[in-house]
């Protein structure tokens, strides 16, 4: 840990420029030995990154795909571990939670979770939308592949994918019945459970899956202080996953899939390390990056459900068409202790509570030389929440019992789309995409802000004995934001904004020989536009986020065991959302602090991924990404100091060795991650992460029947420690002293990513 920024290093590109430079000089040395019709070669990944299933090398996107077997080799259980094997890529659970995620990819995503700011990333299960953070920190069940698609995605995937997107795909199922149990402990009292499986109903016709995964871990650490009665485990796990599946393909053209799925989270609320002593209470700094205090109930819940069903027609040789309709909903009650001390210094009961309904039409044709992926797509969404900032201690200090900043709403969003992307062969060997995307979107919102001189928490029962105000549903705190439909004076409607925006896709792609494409591309995606969650006045929408970006790139297959996928880019993200300085168009003597846009940023980059087959049992992998950030507009309150989440340099370094024996196949891995310095806030300076880097060692059984496997796997095997999350209530004297922020205390607060952990995993199928 540290909270200061280190001396940058370029070992990294060193390693980058050798590895690239090096590896095309072993292939052609072994392609003139006759040792090397001996290695297995590369394999075909195939991905649907454009909404059709394509090689990930005639895919000119900068994409990532990790398959199932992969997954498992390498232990990997959970979303956020994919980001070690993605460039520029972010992927971390937020703060105070164990299943909110923060995604960056390319320096572009969202920070803040809070209902109506919407994420810059955009995250699929089976090509549904999962529209809000919480939640999204997925552990991963019964999927075929993640893929990471980098770059603005606004033509195929619209609004909100300006950074990229993630997308979950689940296994299809064919052939008789299947069954798959698994069982893993490990450190911290690991103690996991995943059942597997399908039952051909109909014979090669109607099928039924169905996956339950129960997951617990005790914490890394502990909540020294706590109120009498509650958990004391931190950073533990208490998760139940369910999934049933039920696909009918009653001919060769025509498959229907109904998909549902169910997420049960009781782990504790996640309690922060304090870098500073409290100057409040007795809260001293503790000994281990994982211990707290609090004077919350340390409970914490999300709830998540959703439903899908897709339909897929091959109309004829040339066209099917695909119907994909979900609908999803989640509430999370959750206690974020910001001070994290055991007295009432900025403690943050709270809960989000959200639904949606999606549903798209795509049409994919293929004629003699192009080929066309279009589609309609309609999206309603209700995000609400409420919390309670209390700040006990300081409405102590004014004589009142206590003191509560309240904030209730809603931000709602209703969508409609049309988007066609075409590639055209010019001529054999030169071909053109040409994509575009027309959005038309509709915001309304409400917001209820206030101070109440006393300790108010959500609802009833919260804490033991609390009673709240009113009745049930009574708003204690006066609407802010709104609409006043009979004049008077009372907001009693929704506020109203709409956006509609084109987003344009043009590329080129050149064969230059069978197993070489270069490609040069320009995209646009937006974020859209949203209304202030916090706000205190009447303020206006700020409208959508954009983001332009140029690709240049190269996929290659350089010989049967060397592939080098190479892309350089630049994007300009344009009108971000920040709080800002807006001038009142009635007083222009008058600068109002509103939710608007008024920064710019830019980025330029590399990404480099290779993959060498160096022979028929062992493989190297390497994924480089360099990333230059810069702000351009400033006129942010407080002002901007540099991209969030983003390190300069990110490395990974893999290494694959297969082992066939007479009692079955031995997989050995290991990987070494390395991410630059970086700054968890663009506002600030204080919470930075120097430059790190992990260790992780594999091994993975499996018999020679196929119906036997097992897994030792070690994570973070140096122990190192490194900030992902964290809070900076504080500020910087003069004489470089802190002084208190709100609260009144000293409030500077780390959240870390998971330390040395073993696992073994033992598992039978048939």
């Amino acid at each position: 840990m540290t909270m200061f920024t280190s001396r940058k290093t370029l070992c990294a590109l060193a390693v980058t420029s050798a590895l690239i430079g090096a590896m095309p000089v072993m292939a052609q040395e072994q392609g003139n030995n006759e040792e090397d019709k001996k290695t297995k070669g590369l394999e075909r990944i195939e991905v649907t990154a454009r909404k059709t299933v394509e090689s990930i090398q005639e895919v000119p996107v900068a994409v990532t795909s990790i398959g199932a077997m992969e997954l498992m080799e390498k232990g990997i259980s959970v979303l956020t571990e994919v980001q070690q094997f993605s460039p520029n890529t972010t992927l971390q659970t937020s703060r105070g939670t164990n299943s909110t995620l923060t995604a960056f990819i390319r320096g572009v995503g969202q920070q803040d979770p809070l209902w109506g700011y919407e994420p810059g990333v955009g995250i699929y299960i089976d090509d549904v939308y999962i529209a809000r953070p919480q939640g999204a920190v997925l552990d991963l069940l019964d999927v075929q592949r993640i893929e990471i698609l980098r770059g603005p995605q606004g033509t195929l995937y619209g609004k909100n994918t300006i950074g990229g997107a993630v997308k979950y795909v689940t296994k299809p199922m064919s052939g008789g019945t299947e069954f798959k149990v698994q069982g893993t402990v490990g450190s911290y009292g690991q103690r996991d459970a995943k059942v597997t499986g399908q039952i051909p109903l109909v014979e090669d016709t109607l099928f039924l899956g169905f996956g339950y995964a129960n997951l617990n871990r005790d914490g890394f650490g502990e909540f020294l202080v706590a109120p009498a009665g509650e958990d004391r485990e931190n950073y533990n796990k208490d998760l139940q996953a369910y999934r049933l599946t039920l696909e009918y393909q009653p001919m060769d053209d025509l498959f229907m899939r109904l998909s549902y799925d169910r997420t049960d989270d009781k782990s504790n609320a996640k309690g922060g390390y304090r870098l500073l002593p409290s100057i409040v209470t007795d809260a001293p700094v503790p000994d281990s990056v994982f211990d707290s205090y609090t004077s919350l109930p340390t409970w914490n819940e999300v709830e998540l459900e959703g439903i899908s069903l897709m339909i897929n027609w091959d109309a004829s040789d040339n066209l099917s068409l695909k119907y994909i309709g979900s609908s999803r909903e989640g509430y999370s009650p959750t206690n974020i202790d910001f001070d994290n001390t055991p007295a009432k210094v900025f403690d943050v009961p709270a809960f989000y509570d959200d639904e949606n309904t999606s549903h798209e039409l795509q049409a994919n044709y293929q004629g003699e030389n192009y080929s066309l992926v279009s589609g309609l797509y309609y999206y309603d969404g209700e995000s609400c929440g409420h919390f309670d900032a209390i700040l006990g201690i300081l409405g102590q200090s004014l004589g009142a019992p206590g003191l509560t900043r309240e904030v209730i709403g809603c931000n709602n969003s209703k969508s409609w789309a049309a988007y066609t992307q075409a590639s055209i062969d010019i001529t054999r060997q030169l071909s053109l995409t040409l994509g575009a995307r027309y959005t038309d979107e509709e915001k309304e919102a409400w917001v209820g802000n206030g101070l109440i001189f006393d300790n108010v928490y959500p609802e009833d029962g919260w804490v033991d004995g609390y009673d709240r105000p009113g009745n049930p549903g009574d708003e204690l705190v006066p609407r802010v934001l709104g609409t006043d439909t009979d004049g008077d004076g009372v907001l009693d409607a929704p506020k109203s904004e709409s956006w509609n925006q084109f987003s344009p896709r043009i590329g080129l792609e050149f064969q230059a020989t069978p197993d070489v494409m270069l490609f040069a591309s320009y995209s646009q995606g937006f974020k859209s536009g949203t209304f202030n969650p916090r706000a205190t006045v009447n303020e206006p929408a700020a409208d959508p986020e954009i983001v332009d970006s140029i690709e240049v790139g190269m996929k290659a297959d350089l010989s049967d065991t060397v592939r080098t996928n190479v892309t350089i880019f630049s994007l300009d993200h344009k009108d971000r959302q920040y709080i800002g300085i807006v001038p009142d168009p009635d007083d222009p003597s008058a600068l109002n602090q509103y939710l608007d846009n008024v920064a710019t940023s830019t980025a330029k980059g590399l990404e480099a991924e290779v993959t060498y087959a160096a022979s028929e049992s062992l493989t190297l992998n390497m994924a480089f990404g360099y990333l230059n950030g810069e702000i351009k507009e400033n006129n942010a309150i407080p002002p901007l100091l540099g991209l969030a989440n983003t390190p300069e340099i990110t490395l990974n370094l893999a290494a694959d060795y297969v082992l066939d024996t007479d009692i079955g196949s031995f997989v050995f891995n290991a990987n070494y991650y390395m991410r630059d310095d970086y700054r968890l806030f663009e506002t600030s300076d204080l919470l930075t992460q120097d430059q790190y880097g992990i260790v992780n060692m594999s091994v993975t059984w499996e018999s020679l029947d196929g119906k036997w496997f097992g897994g030792l796997h070690g994570k973070n095997l140096t122990n190192e420690e490194y900030l992902v999350g964290g809070y900076d209530f504080v500020g910087i004297a003069e004489d470089g002293s802190y002084i208190p922020g709100l609260g009144g205390d000293l409030t500077l607060i780390g959240y870390y990513g998971d330390p040395r952990t073993v696992s073994l995993t033992f598992g039978y199928r048939f």
